[in-house]
């Protein structure tokens, strides 16, 4: 298998792995997520707070069985319901495992998903989108503590005052990181794929043949761009795909453990959101250098304290209705940056391969969960090819492995909205990029006109709305005009030199939506991706008296955070140079706009940048307003953003 010393544990494998995860959660239909060992028969107990119960046998129209390997099969229940289920109340629920000799409840299989007291797991459907919790950038390997583990701590508090709990978790991107693994996150992955016996599948354009020679290959970890081959077609995706090792100003990406196969991506996923996998294995150190050595013991021990928490996380998305959006690196950094990139990272088969299987990883992982109408070809065409790879001995067919990676390329339904008060509008950011023309080294615009027109459409006569961006909409002034410098040095991947004023066509189009006379007055924009947290209130100007109001809120990251002395000096910065007098505003695309920075409450004078891993929360007046945002803060307290003194809107 790898030259990790991996132990095969001869004791029956758990019925379930990961999950139950809540997803879309209505009054007449409930989404739930689940990963088990085998095939599981199972039924649903729903408990209405002074209803009667409710049960459910979970058969063939609810409850669709995907194999991932021979010991993993994905459980997607989608459940419809005649009567409606009460909304502003807490719901119990229990999935109940079927044996022949019986049958065993939520508290027997994973008593670590239940609130202290309580005896099932519960949720509530709320009325209107009042309260919402949201983030991104949950990095295993970062060393900090974990905003979920600090929301489920905080929703423990309210467990019995269910007009207290958020509405949706809403996970802005990045909820994986597929490109920058740690390496005992990577050896970690292997044992499972060995313990579960995930599918393998066959490569190309890379200097091993399969997945069994990848994960045995010397260069498995920290020098995974040296398994392709030395030519000249594979010199630009070295550079462009595996280059970035480390970024000065933004990220550092460790490329080098880049996540391959299929495999590797559901791995991964089961171990980000439940501890029962980490019981199934043995972690030893695989045969590394002495430097590398060193690595893998600081980041294990960082890991060691990531799983400690998950517990609590698996708690939280078994409690909280979740909805999911992908980033870059739930893919790969710098995903569809630039043409220049997409002709490196698509022209070449290996490349290609490493992109698809994260796709397909986050259709049946966070995809599904979101919109499984929209979703339900993508979702069959991959239950299909699974399927093969049960029927062929755990192998993924080369030729339908790499046309449904082709589907999942041309896809253009990965965004979605969530209807109520105020509509929720949830962006693909990353899909349908506005390339640039002129120069294809140059970043391109978040959504292409196309998509921007069909943002437009979805808002028309709505009073308010909420669209979740993952890169914020209005960012810091100073850091655009970073990466604004080195787009123009012809170095826009050092930087990550994406967010929405890079391109001139995509600001404009987003810019005249926001003035069009019949889309909202209210808008909201939800974000993360920057690994720091902050507030403006936005108005247009020349519109004072009857132009839209606008709210850029950006919680970042779940469990990351930005270099804090340089922060501190950007942060400095900005005030300083693009202060409402400074004429360096008329130089950018933002000049139409008046921007009021909110104060975090616990920052030093004039702070404005919130640098610290947690979640967002924020709630919503009858209007769709934000009036209280906060940021729970992972270290235990809460940062609240006031609103400026200075308001255009009192």
């Amino acid at each position: 298998m790898t030259s990790t010393d991996f132990d095969s544990f001869h004791e029956p494998l758990p019925d379930v792995l990961a999950g139950p995860l809540l997803r879309r959660i209505t009054p007449k239909r409930l989404l739930i997520w689940l990963v088990g060992s085998c095939a599981l028969e199972l039924s649903l107990l729903l408990q209405p707070a002074g209803k009667p119960p409710r049960r459910l046998n979970l058969k063939a129209e609810r409850l669709r069985r995907i194999p991932l390997g021979r010991h993993a099969w994905l459980h997607l229940i989608d459940v419809s319901l005649a009567t409606p289920l009460p909304t502003g109340v807490r719901i119990d629920y229990d999935l109940k495992i079927i044996h022949a000799e019986g049958e065993t409840g939520i508290a027997g299989w994973a008593p670590h998903l239940l609130q202290q007291g309580a005896g099932y797991p519960g949720f509530v459907i709320a009325e209107q989108h009042h309260r919402l919790l949201h983030g991104s950038c949950r990095k295993p390997h970062y060393d900090g503590p974990d905003g979920l583990v600090r929301a489920d701590s905080w929703l423990a508090e309210r467990c019995d005052t269910p007009s207290e709990w958020p509405a949706w978790l809403l996970m802005s991107g990045d909820q994986v990181y597929a490109d920058d693994v740690a390496g005992p996150m990577l050896a970690a992955i292997h044992a499972l794929i060995h313990r579960l016996e995930l599918f393998d599948e066959p490569l190309a354009g890379a200097t091993v043949a399969d997945s069994q020679a990848l994960y045995s290959a010397a260069a498995t970890y920290y020098r995974r761009e040296a398994l392709l081959p030395d030519v000249e077609s594979s010199t630009a995706l070295r550079e462009r795909f595996f280059g970035g090792v480390r970024k000065p100003v933004f990220t550092s990406a460790n490329a080098q453990n880049h996540l391959i196969t299929f495999a590797e991506v559901i791995a991964m996923y089961l171990l980000v959101w439940s501890p029962t996998p980490w019981r199934l294995i043995n972690l030893a150190e695989p045969p590394l250098n002495e430097n590398d050595l060193g690595l893998f013991k600081r980041e294990r021990a960082i890991i060691e304290r990531f799983v400690e928490g998950l517990p609590a996380c698996a708690r939280l998305l078994a409690h909280l209705p979740t909805l999911m959006i992908f980033d870059d690196h739930d893919v790969t950094d710098d995903w569809n940056l630039t043409p220049d990139w997409e002709n490196a990272a698509y022209g070449h088969p290996f490349s290609k391969r490493i992109i698809g299987n994260a796709l397909m990883g986050y259709l049946l992982c966070q995809g599904w969960g979101n919109d499984p109408d929209r979703l339900a070809e993508p979702i069959n065409n991959l239950a299909t090819l699974l399927e093969q790879a049960k029927d062929e001995q755990g192998w993924l067919p080369a030729l339908a492995h790499d046309e449904h990676i082709q589907r999942l390329l041309d896809f253009q339904g990965w965004d979605y909205q969530v209807p109520g008060t105020p509509l929720l509008l949830v962006l693909d950011t990353r899909t349908r990029r506005w390339r640039s023309e002129s120069n294809l080294g140059h970043p391109s615009g978040l959504m292409d006109w196309e998509s921007l027109t069909e943002l437009q459409h979805a808002m028309l006569d709505a009073p308010s709305v909420i669209i979740v961006s993952p890169a914020p909409m209005f960012g810091v002034k100073l850091i655009e005009t970073i990466q604004k410098m080195f787009t123009l040095a012809g170095k826009p991947l050092l930087v990550d030199a994406e967010n929405w004023m890079a391109h001139r066509g995509a600001a404009n189009v987003m810019l005249n939506i926001f003035r069009h006379g019949r889309t909202p007055g209210n808008y909201v924009v939800l974000s993360g991706d920057v690994h720091y947290s902050f507030v403006y209130d936005i108005y247009l100007r020349r519109l004072r008296e009857k132009g839209p109001r606008l709210w850029q809120i950006t919680s970042s990251g779940i469990k990351n955070a930005f270099p804090k002395t340089l922060l501190d000096w950007f942060d400095r910065l900005n005030r300083w140079l693009y202060a409402p007098w400074s004429p360096l505003n008329w130089f950018t695309k933002r000049r139409r706009l008046e921007i009021h920075p909110r104060d975090p409450d616990r920052a030093r004078a004039g702070e404005r940048l919130w640098n610290g891993s947690g979640i967002g929360l924020v709630d919503f007046d009858n209007q769709g307003r934000p009036s209280n945002i906060r940021q729970l803060d992972a270290r235990g307290f809460d940062v609240t953003f006031p609103a400026p003194k200075r308001n255009p809107y009192k």
